[in-house]
């Protein structure tokens, strides 16, 4: 019962989301939360094994060659691994695997896909001295209960992997670690991976591979409304679009209309209705500067600890504490 709660509530949220995405007056836009549903989830996996999108190697490396670092600068005494945005736990199992073999870890994936927590669940199984208790839940929603149920003597390590924060608007960014600073506690730490300027024909390669995968998991996002609030999206009408945005310093993936349509989405209450050549805005990927990532910490009571900087693809880890 409480699984389908979860669904139904997601689904309401989803229409809701979608139907002012694409209602709104200038650009139409759908959140990139979203994109990770099971198709999504699966088609994301591939994405990171790509040549061209070096990313999820780089936060890999640096999580393998320098777990054991990370794990020496925390504090001795129990720890809770926290994680948002988990998926399949695959780059924190580095980090678990090197706290593992000094104490026993209780893990606390993060994520709103069921899906994906299933997975975590089972490939974390694996991992000895390591327990695991999953949230199906939002980012903030799902710290907030970690920071509840913590015992008084336990401090957090909490992992925000794979660039995610780059996903936010610029200012948003700001007010997230703000609000993550307002729920987690004077010692806790934070390893923060951010992806870094790069030439603009690596990131525009990256985010439209050649075989056309991104551009299947960006479609994708249609074809779930299609799946999940009964629409009639024709999916070959859309075409895939990668675009760096100089000013804002991001890549901004979009769906754009290969002609003027109409689409009804009855489960969201809507219509939506495209030009030829409009397009879907479906996610931002911003790009940042080492000292920028250190810098947007400070602002919000974090003391930085350590930065890796991965020297194949510009990427970095960064070990925050908070004051």
């Amino acid at each position: 019962m409480l699984i389908e709660t979860l669904q139904q509530c997601s689904i309401e949220e989803f229409a809701a989301d979608v139907r002012a995405g694409l209602t709104k007056e200038g650009q139409k836009e759908i959140p990139s939360r979203y994109f990770y549903d099971e198709v999504g989830s699966a088609l994301f996996e591939v994405i990171t094994a790509l040549p061209e999108y070096g990313l999820f190697r780089a936060d890999e490396r640096l999580l393998r060659e320098n777990a054991g670092e990370i794990c020496a600068s925390l504090p001795h005494g129990p720890v809770v691994v926290a994680e948002l945005g988990s998926g399949s736990g695959k780059k924190a199992s580095w980090v678990l695997e090197a706290l593992a073999r000094r104490q026993p870890v209780v893990y606390r994936p993060i994520e709103v896909s069921q899906s994906a927590l299933e997975q975590c669940t089972r490939e974390m199984a694996r991992l000895r001295n390591v327990t695991v208790r999953p949230l199906p839940q939002p980012y903030l929603d799902g710290l907030i209960s970690v920071a509840a149920e913590r015992r008084p003597d336990e401090r957090l390590l909490l992992l925000f992997l794979g660039s995610t924060i780059g996903n936010f608007e610029r200012r948003e960014a700001e007010c997230f670690l703000g609000d993550v600073r307002r729920i987690i506690e004077a010692g806790d730490a934070l390893l923060l991976g951010v992806d870094l300027e790069k030439p603009v024909s690596q990131l525009v390669q990256a985010y439209d591979d050649p075989l056309g995968v991104t551009a299947s998991f960006n479609l994708n996002l249609l074809a779930r409304i299609n799946r999940e609030l009964d629409s009639d999206f024709d999916l070959s009408a859309f075409c895939h679009a990668a675009r760096y945005n100089e000013q804002e310093r991001r890549i901004e993936m979009h769906l754009v209309s290969r002609r003027a349509q109409t689409a009804r989405i009855p489960r969201a209450g809507c219509s939506v209705a495209l030009a030829a050549g409009e397009s879907v805005w479906t996610e931002s990927s911003h790009k940042y500067l080492p000292d920028e990532v250190m810098e947007m910490g400070r602002r919000h009571r974090f003391r930085p600890r350590r930065q890796w900087i991965d020297p194949e693809w510009a990427f970095a880890e960064s070990l925050f504490f908070a004051e």
